[in-house]
């Protein structure tokens, strides 16, 4: 696992990656802080890399977020054709209370599934069904140094851990 995080004042977000060990056809992308208008684009760029790598079985581990915006909400909605169109799905785990609440009250259910929990969410995914996902390695050297280029292209204090 990998994980970039960028500091910006007190619009913090951490975003890290996995595939569970109980399936490795789904990746889990893990957010914490606040998906807002200045921190929305990093995961936007984070969710369309797992695309172009063809991983389209996505889970998007939303316990440690504190406040989705408009922004935030847009990126889900905006890729979900696309990974359908590829034979995977895009689900919403962990959400606190409050975030879960405007999740209902954007009726986003009609169009993503939510889980109480990560483990609920990469469990609703049938394994290897031979769709949605290709084989890749999220976790290889050569992505490491790609994203730490890109991040220092960006001149954003990068850290990997």
């Amino acid at each position: 696992m990998w994980q970039l995080k960028e500091r910006e004042g007190m619009n913090d977000i951490s975003i890290s990656f996995s595939r569970p060990e109980e399936n490795p056809d789904v990746s889990v992308i893990s957010v914490r802080g606040f998906v807002d208008t200045t921190t929305s684009a990093e995961l936007e760029e984070s969710l369309k890399r797992l695309l172009k790598k063809g991983r389209f079985n996505i889970v998007i581990d939303l316990e440690g977020v504190n406040y989705v915006s408009s922004a935030g909400w847009g990126i889900f909605i905006s890729e979900i054709k696309k990974i359908r169109e590829n034979g995977g799905d895009l689900k919403l785990a962990a959400m606190i209370g409050d975030v879960y609440e405007v999740f209902e009250l954007l009726e986003f259910q009609t169009i993503l599934e939510s889980y109480d929990t990560v483990e609920e969410a990469v469990s609703s995914f049938k394994k290897s069904e031979g769709k949605g996902e290709k084989a890749t390695d999220l976790d290889s050297e050569k992505d490491e140094e790609v994203e730490a280029k890109e991040g220092q292209q960006n001149d954003k204090k990068v850290e990997y851990f």
